[in-house]
Parts: C-alpha cells; sequence; structure tokens
C-alpha cells in the first residue's frame, strides 16, 4: 500500500464513515478495485474507523467530558448525563453480541462485491422510508431503553459493508421519533465503544505489518479523521434540512452500479 492509497482509502472513510452511505462498503469497493492493495485482516479499515472516532471526541468533546465526569455530577444536567451513559452501555451490548459473532462473516464479504451492492440497494431504501415515515416538526430529545437496544441492533448489523451504520441507526432513531441532532448524536456516542472492541480485536494483525508501512497506516488514520470532522458538520446541516432522499439516490445508484460489474 502507498502513501496515496492510503490518503485516498482515508478520506473516503473520513467522509462516508458519518454521510449515510456505508464507509465499510465504499472502502471495500475501493480496496477490491484498488490495484496492489492488501492489509493483514481488515488492520487497516480499524485504524481508519478510529481515526473517524477521534474525529468524533473531538467534535463531541463537551458531551464526552459530560458523559466521563457525570458520576461526580448532581445537578439535573448531571443526572441526565449518567442516564445517556447507561443508554450507550445498554446500547453496546447488542452491538457487541453481533460484532464478535459475525466478525468472520463479515470481514469475508469485504470481497463479495455482489453482497455490497445489494446492501446499499438496502440502505438506499432505508434511508427513503425514514425520509418519508419520520416524524414531522421536532422530535424527542430522550433516548428510551427500547431506542438504544434498537439503535444498538442495527449498528450490529452495520458490520455488513454497504449497510450504512450511521445511516442504519439515526434513521432507526428518527422512525422512532427522536430529534434529529440527538439522533446523531447518540449514533455517534454509540460508535466510540464498538470502535474501541473492534481495535483492541484488531491489534494482533499489527505484527503482520513491516515496520517501514506503519506510517502509511497512521497517515491514512490521520486523513480519515480530519476529513470526518467536516463530514460531522456538514451531516447535522443536512439533517436539519431534512435531505435524507439524495443519499438514498447516491445509494441506489453506486449499488446498481457494482452490483451490475460483480454479475458481468
Amino acid at each position: 500500500m502507498t502513501f496515496t492509497q492510503s490518503i485516498a482509502l482515508g478520506a473516503i472513510q473520513g467522509a462516508a464513515e458519518f454521510l449515510p452511505v456505508s464507509s465499510s462498503g465504499h472502502l471495500a469497493i475501493a480496496q477490491y478495485y484498488l490495484s496492489g492493495f492488501s492489509q493483514p485482516g481488515i488492520l487497516f479499515d480499524v485504524l481508519l474507523h478510529l481515526g473517524t472516532m477521534i474525529a468524533v471526541i473531538i467534535y463531541f468533546r463537551r458531551d464526552v467530558n459530560a458523559l466521563l465526569t457525570s458520576p461526580w455530577n448532581r445537578t439535573d444536567e448531571g443526572k441526565k448525563d449518567r442516564r445517556l451513559s447507561w443508554m450507550l452501555i445498554l446500547g453496546s451490548i447488542p452491538t457487541g453480541i453481533i460484532g464478535l459473532a459475525g466478525k468472520d462473516l463479515a470481514e469475508s464479504l469485504f470481497q463479495n462485491m455482489t453482497v455490497v451492492g445489494l446492501s446499499l440497494l438496502v440502505t438506499g431504501v432505508l434511508l427513503f422510508i425514514c425520509e418519508r415515515y419520520r416524524t414531522k416538526g421536532s422530535g424527542r430529545t430522550d433516548i428510551s431503553v427500547a431506542d438504544a437496544l434498537i439503535t444498538g441492533t442495527l449498528q450490529g448489523i452495520a458490520i455488513i459493508p454497504g449497510i450504512s451504520r450511521s445511516g442504519s441507526t439515526i434513521a432507526g432513531l428518527l422512525l422512532r421519533g427522536v430529534d434529529g441532532e440527538t439522533a446523531a448524536r447518540f449514533s455517534f456516542l454509540l460508535a466510540l465503544p464498538a470502535v474501541f472492541g473492534a481495535t483492541l480485536l484488531s491489534l494482533k494483525d499489527l505484527q503482520a505489518v513491516p515496520i517501514g508501512e506503519l506510517p502509511i497506516y497512521a497517515v491514512g488514520a490521520a486523513c480519515a479523521m480530519l476529513v470526518g470532522l467536516l463530514s460531522i458538520h456538514f451531516l447535522l446541516a443536512i439533517i436539519r434540512r431534512r435531505r435524507l432522499f439524495l443519499f438514498a439516490l447516491y445509494c441506489w445508484v453506486v449499488g446498481a452500479i457494482v452490483l451490475t460489474l460483480s454479475m458481468t
């Protein structure tokens, strides 16, 4: 892998992780058609996800700090943050179960462009349904137990390349009547423990990376972080303006192209 490939893939990850178009699907497509690309397991992909999660920590640093200090905060805000922390823990349970059970299957699907194409079509349908049937006007700003469990399950299913993690989790919350910014915030924060766990599981693959290539991996992660910061801001603006249908259309077009190429 070259620096150019690393930067390009980092930019793809940074943009697609937060926009509802499936970063894993786009990485799978790019890597499949990228000449000479190889990685041990999915280590590079995980490091790119780690880069975008650092972007989440930076962008939502006040929220992260509030969650970490909530056990000692006895104000009403501290009580809300403690409840949110429990909802994040609860939502991480189905994600962890699905992720551990389906890790090997998900890795094997990264080279299956038929699955990636079909999954992108599914993501487009989900976004279309969300745009068509989401609650009009302001939604709830609280996350219930059911919200957390459903979102965690959707996040777990999104290990399938082509199923958008942000798209499915945010759409699920919007359909349940949650406010758009609240849905995006919970979706991004819920990804933190999942990516941290995936990173730990992939550390064993580091020994297979030549020392000389480590800077290439680091550059890709840094690029994903920088582009990710811009993408978060862009997505929040899109959610306010209710423009998810454009991403549904995009997923349908890309999914159809990939599916056609895989069958010819």
